[in-house]
């Protein structure tokens, strides 16, 4: 059964299809290989049972520019090869389309790949793509802008926003590991408001991250520690240590959450799901998509429930729950009606 938006309604649709061509979305600046190399490997693997069309993003052409010409063409599938930034651009032409996207993550991080078990290295995933299995998996909006992973606010954005290109070019993801170190060091608070349905939720956090899919290195998205990537709901993980020891302990509870499957019980991190929420804090933070720093609160995010087909390996996952009991200055109202009624606060245990 097909929805309006074309796609099959099932959360786990899943076909297994072969295709004669394929638009190739290259990004040759991503990562720290060899593009010329890589596009060869690509080529050696793919082309003996594709026909690629291969496309160069540049300075002037982005990915998304790229992918809306493909579908002009009447591309049936589209291969992104890059990043997190440029899968994320392709992703956004091919939302409520019935056009294949496959990943060949060559980024430095490649958390879309890893959160949908594509392998990371150039072999593995051509052979993802010519097994053709394909995967009917949800996406995202933020404040207007595609969000296939996550959007993360106050010191996720600050983390990534201080790990510049060129450290990403000569560290790799430890660029990220030493900007997250360096912003532990100096956590600041702020107050945060999040609206959903008929709720207002109030708390405060160091960090706040709403999470469609997100690989166990993503930890401040593990709060609820399965993220289901075809589910009509986003997760968020709110992260709210007061200091750099307790920080520091959170972040290594958040991992051990992603690899075991067990959501976080720590008072100072909750969780929650929302299909569409506008959060807010005081004062303004910084906001990241999918890696990318779009600019500061607000925001209005919002799940787009099963509109995007990716070729991935079979996979499985179960549905989180919530948790908010614990975080500091927490209060929850109901919008109801306009009445702000059946509200409660929490303090934090001492």
């Amino acid at each position: 059964m097909m929805s309006k938006n074309n796609l099959p309604e099932t959360e786990k649709a899943q076909e297994t299809r072969k295709y004669a061509s394929a638009c190739l979305i290259f990004n040759p600046v991503a990562g720290r290989g060899n593009p010329e190399r890589d596009l060869e490997l690509i080529e050696s693997i793919l082309e003996p049972k594709l026909e690629l069309d291969i496309h160069f993003t540049s300075e002037e052409i982005g990915a998304a520019q790229l992918a809306g010409e493909a579908l002009e063409r009447g591309a049936k599938l589209i291969i992104a090869s890059g990043g997190d930034g440029t899968v994320s651009a392709v992703a956004d032409a091919l939302i409520s389309s019935n056009v294949h996207l496959a990943v060949i993550p060559r980024g430095t991080a490649n958390a879309f790949a890893v959160s949908l078990g594509i392998p990371t290295n150039i072999q593995g995933a051509c052979e993802v793509i010519l097994a053709g299995i394909t995967r009917v998996i949800s996406t995202a909006r933020c404040n207007g802008k595609p969000m296939l992973l996550l959007a993360g606010i106050g010191l996720e954005a600050e983390t990534i926003a201080q790990a510049d290109r060129s450290s990403k070019n000569r560290l790799g993801i430890l660029a990220y590991i030493l900007s997250a170190i360096n912003q532990l060091q100096d956590l600041k608070s702020f107050e945060t408001r999040l609206e959903r349905d008929e709720e207002v939720i109030s708390f405060s956090a160091v960090g706040v991250t709403v999470a469609n899919v997100a690989p166990p290195t993503s930890i401040l998205a593990q709060g609820p520690a399965n993220l289901v990537p075809d589910d009509e709901f986003l997760d968020v993980t709110i992260f709210a240590p007061v200091t750099m020891l307790n920080a520091i302990a959170a972040s290594y509870h958040l991992l051990q959450t992603a690899f075991t499957g067990t959501p976080t019980e720590r008072n100072d991190i909750g969780y929650l799901r929302v299909k569409k929420a506008t959060i807010d804090t005081d004062p303004p933070q910084k906001v990241v998509v999918d890696g990318e720093v779009i600019g500061t609160t607000p925001v209005f995010v919002e799940a787009i429930p099963h509109s995007l087909i990716i070729m991935v390996p079979e996979s499985q996952a179960a549905a989180p729950v919530e948790k908010l009991n614990g975080l500091p200055d927490l209060t929850v109202e109901s919008m109801k009606d306009n009445n702000l009624s059946n509200s409660y606060s929490e303090s934090p245990e001492s």
